[in-house]
C-alpha cells in the first residue's frame, strides 16, 4: 500500500513543480477538489484556463488510472483500436475514459464520443466517463449518453471509484489539501 500511495504522490509532486514553475495569460466558477488540493484560485486559473484545464484533466487521468491499476486484479491498461484510444483503462468489462471536465461542442468532438461509445459497446464492454467537474456542456454529455456511455461527474465519479476500488480518492485528496505540502508557489 505504501509504494502505490507512494505512485500517487509523485503525480501530485510531479505537477506541484509544474504549477509552481508556470507562468500564465478564463471558466465555470466551481472550485473542485483537485484544484484545492494544489490551492488553485479561479483567478489563478483564469490566468489562463486551457493550460489548467489540460493539465488538471491529466493529473485526474494519472491519478485515477494509477489507483484502479494499484485497487483493480481485472485492470488493463489503455489500448489501440486502429489509431483510437477511446479509454484511459479498462477494469473488467469497463472501459474508463477520464476527463476533468468537457467543454467543447464542436462537431467532431460529439461525433467521437458517440462513435466510441458504440465501437466499446459493440465489444461487449460498457463504456464509463468519470469526469472530475459537474460544469460540463450539457451537448457533449448528450452526445456521450448517445453513444451509450455510462456518466459519473463530480462527487458521483468519487463515488464510482471508491466501489470499485474500496480507495476513497475524494479524501485522499483532501488530506493532501488540509496538509498543504503541495500547494503550489507564486
Amino acid at each position: 500500500m505504501a509504494n502505490f500511495e507512494e505512485n500517487l504522490l509523485s503525480i501530485i509532486q510531479k505537477y506541484t513543480e509544474n504549477f509552481s514553475g508556470k507562468s500564465y495569460s478564463e471558466e465555470s466558477e466551481e472550485i473542485d477538489v483537485l484544484m484545492e488540493a494544489f490551492g488553485i484560485t479561479q483567478d489563478l486559473k483564469k490566468e489562463n484556463k486551457q493550460y489548467w484545464g489540460r493539465e488538471l484533466g491529466m493529473c485526474w487521468q494519472l491519478l485515477v488510472t494509477e489507483v484502479f491499476r494499484n485497487s483493480c486484479k481485472d485492470f488493463s491498461p489503455a489500448k489501440k483500436y486502429g489509431d483510437d484510444e477511446p479509454a484511459d483503462f479498462f477494469a473488467g468489462k469497463e472501459a474508463v475514459d477520464t476527463k476533468y471536465r468537457v467543454g467543447s461542442g464542436d462537431s467532431g468532438t460529439l461525433k467521437k464520443f458517440k462513435q466510441y461509445g458504440e465501437m466499446l459497446k459493440s465489444e461487449g464492454l460498457t463504456p464509463v466517463f468519470l469526469f472530475l467537474r459537474t460544469d460540463n456542456l450539457p451537448a457533449a454529455i448528450s452526445a456521450c449518453k448517445v453513444g451509450g456511455w455510462a456518466i459519473y461527474m463530480g462527487d458521483d465519479s468519487f463515488k464510482y471509484i471508491k466501489e470499485r476500488t474500496g480507495f476513497d480518492l475524494k479524501q485522499w485528496l483532501i488530506n493532501l489539501k488540509n496538509n498543504g505540502k503541495h500547494k503550489i508557489e507564486r
